[in-house]
């Protein structure tokens, strides 16, 4: 069977880091089968405000546009190299995949920023990115993007399966039990849950002066507020409503829920705060999953596996 080696790079919506990753692709179409080899992770500096900015729709211009986009591709670039050097294949990769910086969301409009030639002329390796693009084209969402990539690295036999991403937003692919074929492909569940990490870290920098609550460490300090978490929950609640709708949405730019932050910051200390958010995410994705047909495992995957208190209140 072919094998390949191929790169994966991926910053989230939340902004707060590069990952990077080199798997071996043994096989081809939907029998392959992925095994990672290594991966690093690198901060993006002096890039973080730019990023955030044009996320937050702040102006910019055209000149600068472009200089992020080429100093962005630069990062890359040398978080490549340096995987490269370190996984001992011996070889250059066969292709680099890159997801972009996604500064705006709102199908069929969408925009993963990323100037690929650069990476490809630092490399030498030829590079895809851009990729909602063309599912946008054709009148889908563009997100979540991940369900055939859960199918193939996590579908059993025996056992149905949410794979839970706790990325910027949540989102959740649900896989029945069954065989590994085409016809199942079919059967494949996916959709966004509510807003995830772009929440809780905004509560982070608005309250704990610091870009994200580093394992969750003073959410599982706080104490719940209930006025503050009846209100996220109906906020959360209207963001799964709208992604359950007869022509559902993906989530994206405008529904980040940052306004809740803004309404109990001179109210609520951080830490309470914090661990209010926390558990509304964690009952809300709860929610999601128990209205899918019977799942046999959760499977927990994102960065927002590394907050204990969200761990904590999923699993509660």
């Amino acid at each position: 069977m072919p094998t390949r080696h191929i790169i994966g790079c991926m910053t989230g919506t939340s902004i707060d880091g590069l990952d990077v990753a080199m798997v071996r692709i043994i096989g081809a179409g939907l029998s392959m089968r992925a095994e990672f080899v290594r991966g690093l992770s690198r901060p993006l500096g002096t890039l973080v405000d730019g990023l955030r900015g044009l996320a937050d729709q702040r102006p910019m211009t055209a000149a600068q546009i472009a200089t992020l986009a080429r100093e962005f591709a630069l990062l890359h670039a040398e978080a490549v190299a340096e995987l490269i050097q370190a996984s001992g294949i011996g070889m250059s990769p066969d292709l680099i995949a890159v997801h972009g910086q996604t500064v705006f969301h709102a199908p069929p409009v969408s925009w993963q920023l990323f100037n690929p030639a650069v990476l490809a002329a630092a490399t030498g390796v030829e590079v895809v990115c851009d990729l909602r693009a063309g599912d946008l084209a054709r009148g889908g969402q563009g997100a979540p993007i991940t369900p055939l990539a859960d199918w193939v690295m996590f579908s059993d036999e025996r056992e149905s399966r949410a794979i839970v991403n706790l990325g910027g937003f949540c989102n959740i692919t649900v896989l029945p039990a069954g065989a590994r074929s085409e016809a199942s492909v079919g059967d494949i569940g996916g959709f966004d849950a509510c807003s995830c990490n772009h929440l809780l870290n905004a509560v982070a920098r608005a309250l704990l002066r610091c870009e994200y609550d580093g394992g969750g460490a003073a959410a599982l300090r706080g104490e719940l507020h209930a006025d503050a978490l009846e209100d996220l929950l109906g906020v959360l609640a209207s963001q799964s409503r709208v992604t359950r709708a007869k022509s559902p949405r993906s989530l994206g730019t405008g529904d980040e829920s940052v306004e809740w932050v803004s309404r109990y910051r001179a109210r609520v200390p951080g830490e309470n705060l914090a661990a209010t958010a926390c558990e509304g995410i964690g009952q809300t994705i709860a929610r999601r999953v128990q209205d899918c047909n019977e799942v046999g495992r959760i499977v927990l995957a994102g960065g927002g596996v590394h907050n204990a208190a969200l761990v904590k209140a999923i699993a509660g």
